[in-house]
């Protein structure tokens, strides 16, 4: 997996001043294009407590590992918005973790939100500062300054380069596949929140439980089973500790059905004014970036830049996405929209909301490249089609021919790829996305022709 190296480059320092959190920006995208520090709020926080305690907590994640937890990982939060309310995001280092604080409309006092996608500076000593502020203090909050910071001098930039993995962009692409399938499956109150987040253990990495919903709270279980949720590496779920004085409810999100393995879940923390979501891949040593639940959607268009232009263009940071009116407004039909939607994903430009089961839009700060670049399976299998590697069906297997030997992909009754004789399917079992043998026998026709 490759890494690039990006450079963020902030007017001044991030800061917490006299009830006063300035957050600098590098880099944004809004509706009148690329900006250098763009401006998206100025007012104050109705919960500064909750507000300051759920920031600290993103940024807390950005810079933890929690596989093999050695050497530094930190990558600035992203800021999303989109006209009423803003939404942090980060990765842990290791990509195994997602974090989403919205501060919703009710939990900001001041002009109007700004739309569009940034980087904010949240370094150490902002950090430290956050920790140590005194409670009970009003707090304004700038998002992007609209002016130099007493101390750093008119054209002085603080620049940090930090290295960017393709596996944390491909995370935020997957992690909204995965979770607009989840359902809601169980609702805590704050005392039961409290107690059951109180009671998890701060280490143990690669544990994996499982807990039922019980009444008003959740008890353990044994193993997998109806009404089990999977809580892999219970430990990740710390972060939420220092918001319990605030929290409202605890929400949790998982696949549907009853599991046979572990599975990745949602957690999501409410407090007054806001909401704090973590997602967790299904093992700590397990990142989100190789899950491969895009790959059939984008297997389906060869070629569909003309689509995702012309639903980028009607994009508009959007609180909420409905591809229905998508359909309507572009003249598409809904299976074209949704896979431009999943080509948009991969750039990054499409998030999930589990509170509000929509899709919203932002827009990476990042040169996201090519969706094949960012896809070795998808690559492979269109490399497959290209040297006509795949053969007809045959009882109920289909031949694809690698190099001097072959793969059997085992089909139903009407074509449909139901597994593989390959290495990757015999690892995971179609649980991370098909295989890229499994891949192109999707993307042809019964007849072998491929499918346009």
């Amino acid at each position: 997996m490759t890494t690039a190296v990006h450079a963020l480059r902030y007017p001044q320092p991030s800061a917490l001043r006299p009830h006063r959190l300035d957050l600098a920006t590098s880099g944004g995208a809004t509706p009148h294009g690329a900006v250098d520090h763009p401006r998206f709020f100025t007012g104050a926080l109705r919960h500064p407590d909750a507000a300051a305690a759920a920031l600290l907590a993103v940024a807390d994640i950005a810079a933890a590992r929690y596989h093999r937890p050695t050497g530094a990982a930190s990558l600035d939060p992203v800021v999303t918005a989109d006209g009423d309310r803003l939404r942090f995001e980060s990765f842990s280092g290791c990509g195994g973790v997602h974090a989403r604080l919205d501060v919703l409309p009710e939990g900001l006092d001041g002009a109007a939100t700004g739309h569009g996608t940034t980087n904010v500076d949240v370094n150490a000593p902002l950090r430290e500062a956050l920790r140590l502020r005194t409670p009970g203090e009003r707090l304004r909050l700038a998002v992007g300054a609209e002016e130099m910071a007493v101390g750093v001098g008119t054209g002085e930039l603080v620049e940090r380069k930090v290295p960017l993995p393709q596996r944390w962009l491909k995370g935020f692409a997957e992690t909204q596949v995965l979770t607009a399938r989840f359902d809601r499956r169980a609702e805590l109150t704050a005392a039961e929140a409290v107690r059951f987040l109180r009671a998890l253990p701060v280490t143990g990495r690669g544990t994996v439980r499982w807990v039922v919903p019980a009444g008003p709270g959740l008890r353990p279980a044994s193993r997998p089973g109806p009404g089990a949720i999977c809580l892999p590496g219970p430990e990740r779920l710390v972060a939420l500790r220092p918001l319990l004085r605030h929290a409202t409810a605890l929400y949790v999100y998982a696949p549907p059905g009853a599991p046979t393995g572990p599975t990745a879940s949602a957690w999501e923390l409410t407090f007054p004014g806001g909401r704090l979501t973590l997602t967790l891949s299904p093992d700590s040593s397990r990142g989100f970036s190789g899950e491969g639940g895009l790959l059939d959607l984008l297997a389906h268009a060869t070629d569909p830049d003309e689509d995702v232009e012309a639903l980028a263009a009607l994009l508009a940071w959007d609180p909420r996405i409905e591809p229905a009116d998508l359909a309507e407004d572009s003249g598409l039909t809904l299976d074209r929209v949704r896979t431009a939607l999943a080509h948009l994903a991969t750039a990054g430009q499409i998030g999930y909301d589990l509170a509000e089961a929509a899709h919203f839009h932002r827009q990476l700060p990042y040169d996201s490249g090519r969706v094949a670049d960012r896809n070795p399976r998808l690559r492979s299998a269109r490399a497959l089609l290209a040297a006509d590697a795949v053969g007809p069906v045959t009882g109920d297997f289909r031949v694809v021919a690698v190099g001097d030997h072959a793969h059997h992909v085992r089909t139903a009754a009407d074509g449909t790829p139901l597994g593989c004789t390959c290495r990757w399917w015999a690892r995971h079992r179609g649980d991370r996305g098909p295989c890229s043998h499994v891949l192109a026998v999707r993307m042809t026709g019964t007849d072998g022709a491929e499918q346009r």
